[in-house]
């Protein structure tokens, strides 16, 4: 199997974090955007990462090759099986990373291609989704269990992306929960594997 990847796209960062979870035997092919090989744009010709070539099928989609990865092996419930309204409100939450804060950071990071309003302003417009993070972490240490969830792995690789835009204002920011839930993340084996060049 092999997984066409980009080591700092968020999409791919969150594949290949499921795929290593689960124990698959994926070969990791970096991909530099610029030169991209035919052998990818045979599989997809949309050309973008991630891309995975499982043999029997190509998945193009980040969230499909996490489902996918989980569908074979997942042993500390990310899927939320255990929790069905749980693994619902996942959904939610990823759905909303994916679309309304997906589009608050590119504005946040990339801000002087947007002039019509500063940097903080566009900061701003997502506070409340880091907000309604912070909330979720009161009791427990991941999103929406105990233990990490398919939700956590999703938002992590964008909440890391908008965390490294000003790195001081995010340290000192009043998400403390927030900011340890990714500290943790981006501190553990799993992450550091995935991230390894």
């Amino acid at each position: 199997m092999i997984l066409y990847s980009f080591r700092r796209c968020p999409w791919a960062m969150r594949a290949r974090l499921a795929l290593r979870y689960a124990g698959c035997d994926v070969q990791v092919h970096e991909v530099k955007m610029k030169e991209k090989p035919a052998e990818l744009l045979a599989l997809s010709p949309k050309g973008t990462v991630p891309v995975l070539d499982t043999g029997d099928a190509v998945l193009e989609e980040s969230l499909d090759i996490m489902r996918w990865a989980l569908a074979r092996h997942d042993p500390e419930d990310w899927r939320l099986q255990a929790d069905p309204a749980a693994a619902q409100q996942a959904e939610t939450l990823i759905a909303r990373n994916d679309g309304t804060f997906k589009a608050q950071v590119n504005r946040y990071k990339y801000a002087e291609r947007y002039p019509e309003h500063t940097r903080a302003h566009y900061r701003a417009q997502a506070e409340p989704w880091l907000a309604e993070l912070e909330r979720l972490l009161e009791d427990r240490p991941y999103l929406l269990a105990a233990h990490p969830s398919l939700a956590d792995a999703a938002l992590l690789p964008l909440m890391r992306q908008f965390a490294g835009v000003e790195p001081e204002w995010f340290a000192e920011a009043a998400y403390p929960r927030l900011r340890s839930w990714l500290q943790g993340w981006l501190a553990s084996p799993l992450f550091k594997a995935v991230m390894a060049k």
